[in-house]
């Protein structure tokens, strides 16, 4: 009797826990179905156009064995608002507000407070026009877009928007994105300026191509060519000209097994008024899932030439390419080759993720250290998420000969998107 007592006790305690979990599920979904509505003013179809809503918190600290650095921590605010129009006759456009602000503590170097003592947190406080743009879908399989926009191209590591920053680049550019043959996506394009993560507006001279080849049920082929010209002199060494390509899918092998791969290869000499030089950039990635697990082996190596100037992606995405501690936001002059491992896994909807890296010089004759980053991740109820983020990058000799430093990074954050 006792036993079937504590029994009906547990029964009944589930029953509520799950009734709890329902009705705040139930809530949730309304508050949202209510605030979708709202920012479509009051249309489920949005005829009338849309708000859009990002805002993010993030909370960033920064410590290192570099002597003439103070230990850096941040608490920073980051909000865009932005307006979709309807389609009318092929035409839709966009305007988006973006704008950074320190919330409590705010000893770091953002590089453009002045703070020069304190680590480097790459978020200073900004307001700016993030958005400006005007697309037109009138003809068939075709999207021309004029005006401030992202662009991520492939896996961002040439063009994208460095999104792990409070503030993303964007660019002035038009772009035309074509469908018309079967299986291929053609891009090309023109950008004549970007601001960048610091709301500093860069001239450039940038004319692009990119063209991928989707094979059924084995991978996409891209080949690309990027002539980046910067018309600023004091950023004249960062022009380039890449010309590449890439292999990049993933195979089934039945419901639990699969593989993924990645093979890339790209070109890359002086540009206008650059340095001259020649550096070849390859990466190459192997991996496989299984029972939801994902894990991958792989080698990035950024060519380096001495004194000249090594491989260069002055537009790409660098935090996630060139790891998470960001001692390599800048190659040293002899290149470096990143040899890594990562392993992601979703648990009860939380997304678990490591990497190990190990860095060189493009040779391997040179080790520069070790790194290990980790993250977990939360999305929950569609709009909302939650992120705790470490990296820890340790020196070697070479690496301390070369200005690199023992460095860990450690964030907290969450965010709201609608």
């Amino acid at each position: 009797m006792h036993y079937s007592h504590t029994y009906n006790k547990k029964i009944k305690l589930a029953v509520s826990l799950l009734s709890l979990v329902l009705t705040t599920t139930a809530m949730a979904d309304d508050v949202n179905t209510a605030l979708e509505k709202a920012l479509k003013f009051g249309q489920d179809d949005a005829k009338y156009g849309q708000i859009k809503l990002d805002l993010r918190y993030r909370y960033d600290n920064t410590d290192s064995t570099n002597p003439k650095k103070e230990v850096a921590n941040a608490s920073t605010l980051r909000l865009r608002l932005g307006y979709l129009t309807p389609v009318f006759k092929g035409l839709q456009g966009y305007a988006e507000f973006q704008g950074n602000q320190d919330i409590g503590v705010n000893s770091y170097n953002s590089t453009m407070n002045g703070k020069t003592q304190y680590e480097t947190i790459a978020d200073p406080q900004e307001n700016e026009l993030n958005q400006l743009w005007l697309s037109y879908k009138g003809i068939p399989h075709t999207e021309a877009r004029l005006g401030r926009q992202v662009i991520q191209l492939d896996n961002d590591r040439f063009i994208g928007v460095a999104g792990w920053r409070q503030l993303e680049r964007t660019y002035n550019a038009f772009l035309l994105n074509n469908t018309s043959l079967s299986n291929t996506t053609v891009i090309i394009g023109y950008i004549s300026k970007a601001k960048n993560t610091n709301s500093i507006m860069q001239n450039l001279e940038v004319p692009l191509v990119n063209i991928g080849y989707n094979f059924a049920d084995i991978g996409k082929l891209t080949g690309y060519s990027y002539l980046i010209h910067f018309r600023d002199a004091y950023l004249s060494e960062n022009s380039n000209q890449t010309y590449g390509v890439s292999f990049d899918g993933a195979r089934r092998v039945n419901d639990t097994l699969g593989f993924v791969y990645r093979a890339e290869y790209a070109y890359q000499s002086d540009y206008k008024n650059s340095t001259p030089y020649q550096a070849d950039y390859c990466h190459i990635i192997g991996g496989f899932t299984a029972y939801g697990f994902i894990v991958k082996g792989a080698m990035e190596q950024l060519g380096g030439k001495g004194l000249n100037k090594t491989f260069d992606t002055p537009l790409g995405l660098l935090h996630k390419f060139g790891g998470w501690a960001d001692v390599f936001l800048t190659a040293p002059n002899d290149g470096y080759r990143d040899v890594y491992a990562s392993v992601e896994k979703e648990l009860m909807g939380v997304k678990l993720t490591g990497f190990y890296r190990d860095w060189s010089d493009d040779t391997s004759k040179k080790h520069y250290g070790n790194e290990m980053d980790f993250m977990i991740s939360k999305n929950f109820f569609k709009h909302y998420n939650l992120m705790a983020k470490y990296a820890y990058f340790s020196a070697d000799a070479d690496g301390t000969s070369i200005g690199k430093f023992d460095t860990q990074k450690i964030w907290f954050g969450g965010g709201i998107i609608f």
